[in-house]
């Protein structure tokens, strides 16, 4: 395996892991903030519905996105209007399938930052005039930065090994969407296991920086 077919495995790893964490950022907040502070009928449905990709194998998860992303559903056409065309076997396809996976660790980082917000400073905001929406952006959010970041670096990570539903949904296609977890599956499969332990040898490398860098900086207490 060429230095130039590695660096194209490595940069579209990385950008299929950025761009998954960035697409759920938002929402995985406002679940993690809902799964800490809502008191409504249905969170626990919610919760197991969050963690689903958990627990389930990730060929199922990829299954049931080939099937949602066929043109006999809503979603399927909603997004060949976007993208021009079928979004199945593209490098997006590799994104969408990496936030699903990752979207449970980014939601359970954002509750368990939002759990550490006192209370008491909340209401103190609001008590002073601010808005639900001013508490939320100047007082909740910014407290709870280390667990969404932490979260988040976890989710990136997630993105940058999954494997599963990638495979199914995006396929394996050299240049254009064969991941690190692809290409060392297939240089498995090609009996090159040399050009495979390099490859794992850079994944184990990059997962170990990320979650190194978040629990230095974002792992423990604030002083």
């Amino acid at each position: 395996m060429s230095v130039a077919e590695v660096i194209d495995v490595v940069l579209l790893s990385l950008r299929v892991g950025l761009v998954s964490t960035l697409l759920i950022l938002v929402p995985g907040v406002a679940v993690g903030y809902l799964l800490a502070r809502g008191h409504f009928r249905g969170k626990t449905v919610l919760r197991v519905l969050v963690t689903l990709p958990m627990v389930l194998p990730p060929v199922a998860v990829g299954l049931l996105l080939l099937v949602l992303f066929s043109q006999r559903f809503a979603v399927g056409s909603f997004l060949g209007n976007v993208f021009g065309g079928t979004v199945l076997f593209t490098w997006w396809a590799a994104v969408i399938a990496s936030a699903v996976m990752s979207f449970p660790l980014l939601v359970l980082g954002a509750e368990s930052g939002f759990r550490g917000v006192p209370r008491r400073l909340e209401q103190v905001a609001a008590t002073l005039g601010a808005a639900p929406g001013r508490v939320f952006l100047e007082v909740s959010l910014p407290l709870a930065r280390r667990g969404i970041l932490h979260g988040a670096a976890f989710a990136f990570v997630r993105g940058l090994g999954e494997y599963g539903a990638t495979a199914l949904v995006a396929g394996d296609a050299p240049g254009r969407t064969r991941t690190l977890a692809l290409a060392i599956f297939e240089r498995i499969e090609s009996f090159q296991d040399r050009d495979a332990l390099v490859l794992s040898a850079i994944a184990i490398a990059l997962a170990l920086v990320t979650v190194g860098a978040a629990e230095l900086f974002f792992g423990g207490r604030e002083r």
